[in-house]
């Protein structure tokens, strides 16, 4: 099953809420993402048909381990974005919403090959 975009945003939220509250509600990824109620059920629904998350009898929504490694990566790349574009000048602000757009959209090719550079270069230029 291909994760759209939108499925993506709703895993990293999760994840992100899971770090910050520690459990997780569907009316917490409402606010977090800003969506309704109705949205978010529907979307929980979704993902959890196709394996991406589990709600507990109390409400509470879990990553499966599949969910869990999807979440994952888009953080790893929304934060490593994000910390680029802040290097190279851009407001944290619009690195993070830019960051947000981006993170869909570029290959896992692109993505190591972006992060062995910065690596690398940051090496070469420490601060």
């Amino acid at each position: 099953m291909v994760l759209h975009e939108s499925g993506e945003d709703y895993l990293e939220a999760i994840l992100v809420l899971r770090q910050q509250k520690g459990n997780v509600r569907s009316i917490d990824v409402a606010q977090h993402l800003g969506f309704s109620k109705p949205s978010v059920s529907r979307a929980v629904s979704i993902l959890k048909s196709n394996g991406y998350l589990n709600m507990e009898k109390d409400g509470r929504l879990e990553l499966t381990p599949q969910g869990e490694s999807e979440a994952q990566r888009v953080y790893e790349r929304h934060r490593f974005l994000s910390e680029w574009l802040v290097m190279l000048g851009v407001s944290p602000e619009v690195a993070a919403a830019d960051a947000c757009r981006i993170e869909h959209d570029i290959s896992a090719e692109t993505f190591e090959c972006l992060k062995r550079h910065v690596r690398q270069y940051t090496q070469d230029n420490p601060s």
